[in-house]
């Protein structure tokens, strides 16, 4: 199938690099060009902006960071909406339910059909193809796109009305931000005690306090010091702030997941929002004059695990 394809950052160039090699056509474009030439040694070709992309394919995909840009790249002036033959706008982000209403609503008007898509399983997934795949909108137009959609991971219907997707996305996201708050403070609480870290995420992995964090973000991430996970405190912070709205406009509290977002939004203003997500527990550290890292014989069980 020939696409297009529009943001080509840590999530976008994986998920697009997986479309050419499953052998579907791509057209790309970002606005930086290092970006698009890496795809085109692949076999892409190169668009001029999102309205080039729209005129010479009939879907349009995006994976971009903030609602805003989203929407400049659906319904802005040189958006996917000004192009000739588009007839499909997927939207691989996370903007949240009203703003994909907001563009479903204006792309109906040039009988372009919205599909919101955001993806849920971090740069890794998009790299193996292993993300889960969240989608609402026409079920004969996310039919026909399945062999699009399932090169990126498991596809899951949420159902036709535009934003549930959106509305699925932002629960999962919360969740995962609760677990790792919630690990990054546990963990804290285990280093001050005098255990090690290694050892307490062995325990905590083999009972009944497993989660995604102590599986997966604390063994790669934190305890080894490299805060690369590959999610921005920001993009996360961003992620809660459009979960409390739609809480809010819901008639719903979510105490728990504000708090959360407090702890993120401190990670933010004293780390930095362009760091890595999992940077939120430095904050604690500092304060409980600790750190959850690998020492010892545990950083050497480490080592040989992960050899």
């Amino acid at each position: 199938m020939q696409v297009g394809f529009v943001g080509l950052g840590r999530m976008g160039a994986p998920m697009a690099r997986r479309l050419i090699e499953a052998g579907h056509q791509l057209i790309v474009f970002d606005t930086r060009p290092d970006a698009m030439d890496a795809l085109v040694q692949l076999g892409g070709q190169v668009a001029v902006s999102p309205a080039d992309v729209a005129d010479r394919v009939e879907t349009v995909l995006a994976s971009l960071p903030t609602p805003q840009i989203v929407q400049e790249v659906a319904i802005g002036a040189r958006g996917v909406i000004a192009g000739k033959r588009v007839r499909r706008f997927v939207d691989l982000s996370t903007t949240g339910a009203p703003v994909a209403v907001q563009i479903a609503g204006q792309l109906a008007k040039r009988e372009i059909v919205q599909i919101d898509s955001p993806v849920s399983g971090g740069v890794s997934g998009a790299e193996k193809g292993t993300l889960a795949v969240i989608v609402s909108g026409s079920r004969t137009d996310v039919d026909l796109l399945n062999p699009v959609l399932s090169v990126f991971g498991r596809v899951f219907f949420i159902g036709e009305q535009a934003g549930l997707a959106q509305t699925m996305k932002l629960v999962n996201n919360s969740l995962s931000a609760t677990a790792l708050a919630a690990t990054a403070e546990a963990m804290v609480l285990a280093a001050k005690a005098g255990i090690d870290p290694i050892i307490a995420i062995d325990v905590i992995n083999a009972g009944s306090g497993h989660n995604t964090a102590s599986r997966d973000k604390f063994p790669q991430s934190i305890l080894p010091g490299t805060f690369d996970y590959g999610f921005a405190t920001a993009l996360m912070i961003k992620d809660l702030r459009l979960c409390l709205q739609e809480a809010e406009s819901l008639g719903l509290s979510m105490d728990i997941i504000r708090s959360v977002g407090r702890l993120f939004a401190l990670a933010q203003d004293e780390i930095g929002g362009e760091k890595d997500f999992t940077t939120v527990i430095q904050p604690l550290e500092k304060r409980a004059g600790v750190e959850v890292r690998a020492r010892g014989k545990g950083a050497d069980r480490k080592q040989q695990r992960a050899g």
